[in-house]
């Protein structure tokens, strides 16, 4: 049959397309209001397009159809996607159905990891977690247990120092393990030996 209106046949019904009121994608022309997902039938533009072939999706039915499927693959960052599209008349089930999951993880996660291996406070001995983590002498310490072992004074990093597992302040170090003598450790006078 002859084109006699002159335009290119709409993608979608096939029906003459104008100039005016033309919208291009993948080498197809259509109406405007012929420019709506496959799937959901919600109206597209250049920029929510997503072609495959001769169908057009918007990019949410497009990736629920063609994208990748499991755990992250969602529509956003670690996102769990259980939604298959049915009630789009999207068909997923495509080839073989996937094996069972197992019950018990073969390749455990790094927080599983680390609720297994909690490190234990060489003060107390209960476990210490991230957020009440102090590192000091190599060691995990929560910041409540991170003391002196003689004074009892509360310390940072700039005035800590550890002999034997045990953290001390440095003055409570200097008196008790620093040098002895005149100019040393607070004595005034040296002591003689009898």
């Amino acid at each position: 049959m002859p084109n006699w209106g002159g335009g290119a046949k709409c993608g979608a019904c096939e029906k003459t397309v104008y100039h005016a009121e033309e919208i291009q994608c993948n080498g197809r022309s259509f109406h405007k209001t012929c420019f709506l997902c496959m799937a959901c039938r919600k109206a597209l533009d250049s920029t929510t397009v997503a072609a495959h072939e001769s169908e057009i999706y918007c990019k949410t039915c497009y990736g629920r159809k063609y994208g990748p499927k499991g755990i992250g693959f969602g529509q956003g960052a670690g996102c769990l996607s259980t939604d298959t599209g049915d009630h789009l008349g999207l068909n997923l089930q495509q080839g073989s159905p996937k094996p069972a999951r197992p019950s018990t993880p073969t390749n455990p996660s790094k927080f599983a990891k680390k609720m297994v291996d909690v490190d234990k406070c060489p003060r107390c001995g209960k476990s210490v977690y991230a957020a009440e983590k102090i590192m000091g002498g190599g060691k995990p310490w929560h910041k409540t247990c991170f003391r002196c072992a003689i004074c009892g004074k509360s310390l940072e990093s700039p005035n800590v120092t550890d002999k034997d597992g045990k953290l001390y302040c440095k003055v409570c170090y200097a008196k008790n393990f620093g040098p002895k003598g005149i100019g040393f450790g607070g004595l005034t006078q040296v002591e003689k030996k009898e």
